[in-house]
């Protein structure tokens, strides 16, 4: 190690730090999107004490860092992000089912509960099928419907501050809102408590089959996407204005508003950072000519100078 390293080189080089670590990683390669130029560190944590010594060392020393957990509904500038990218790996992948609530590490996939709540037949994560992404970015997000979403079954979830430690609170202690919460944005999701319902088995398989057909008719599921682009305004739906507004099938270098869904940017092959965010700009300023509405991302942007952590 050079003689003036900074103390986050030198606590990612000691051998006795629980993790992986990528020097220069391009994060197209950790993005749904497929988009995304280099981290100055990539880091897979693999327990509790390699993430909070990291996230301390990077607040003290004034590096910036972001969790990315899968990837999903995040994208990352061309230019690539000056901090430290983080991944939850090995004992944040941990999923039990015990009298009616799974209890599950932030970086399990949302999938893997839906699964297993399938294979159990217990209701209350129908919504969910074919959602991408970790359980920490889906309650980070409140994922789900205008009807259901998983805030609704969380009755406990731990989580990390630097300069704060960890704490465990109560989920009816945290204010879920459509596609938000209140989660502080340095606060991480380490774990959490889900509640699952009783419900016919038979009801359960439906659902979750019907869900997941809907999905598959009308997304574009295959295709290299972030999720969905734009939050629903209040009694409308994003990707119908962007339909009304003429906006199906633009592109913009290799993105492209996908023809399935309005509210769905696809990656052709070869999109970049920019061109995703200047169809973005595109589609606002007609929906907002069209209708008057002024349409809010939902992605995450990460490495911008106008974006979140970065």
């Amino acid at each position: 190690m050079a003689r003036h390293a900074s103390p986050v080189q030198s606590l990612l080089v000691d051998d006795r730090f629980d993790g992986d670590v990528y020097a220069r990683e391009p994060l197209s390669r950790h993005t749904t999107y497929r988009i995304g130029g280099p981290a100055r560190f990539f880091v897979r944590a693999n327990s509790v004490g390699a993430l909070t010594g990291l996230i301390e060392v990077c607040e003290a020393e004034g590096t910036p860092w972001v969790v990315l957990g899968r990837g999903s509904n995040v994208l990352v500038s061309d230019e690539g992000f000056s901090g430290v990218a983080i991944a939850l790996g090995r004992d944040f992948r941990t999923l039990r089912y015990d009298e009616g609530r799974f209890t599950v590490g932030a970086g399990a996939t949302l999938s893997s509960v839906v699964q297993e709540a399938f294979k159990r037949m217990v209701g209350g994560f129908e919504f969910a099928v074919g959602t991408p992404g970790t359980v920490g970015g889906a309650l980070r997000m409140n994922a789900g419907t205008r009807d259901e979403w998983i805030g609704e079954r969380v009755i406990s979830v731990t989580t990390f501050r630097p300069g704060r430690g960890l704490a465990r609170r109560h989920g009816g202690d945290i204010e879920w809102g459509y596609r938000t919460s209140s989660f502080a944005p340095d606060e991480v999701i380490v774990e959490c408590e889900l509640a699952a319902g009783v419900a016919d088995p038979y009801q359960v398989r439906d659902k979750m089959e019907g869900n997941l057909a809907r999905r598959k008719a009308c997304q574009p599921l295959s295709e290299p996407t972030c999720g969905s682009v734009f939050k629903n305004p209040e009694g409308a739906s994003a990707g119908q204005l962007i339909e009304q507004a003429g906006c199906k099938g633009a592109e913009v270098g290799g993105a492209r508003i996908s023809e399935l869904h309005g509210n769905f940017i696809v990656n052709r092959g070869g999109a970049t950072a920019a061109d995703v965010r200047a169809l973005m700009a595109l589609v606002r300023e007609r929906v907002l000519e069209a209708t008057g509405i002024e349409l809010t991302p939902e992605v995450r942007l990460v490495g911008f100078e106008d974006g979140d952590r970065g």
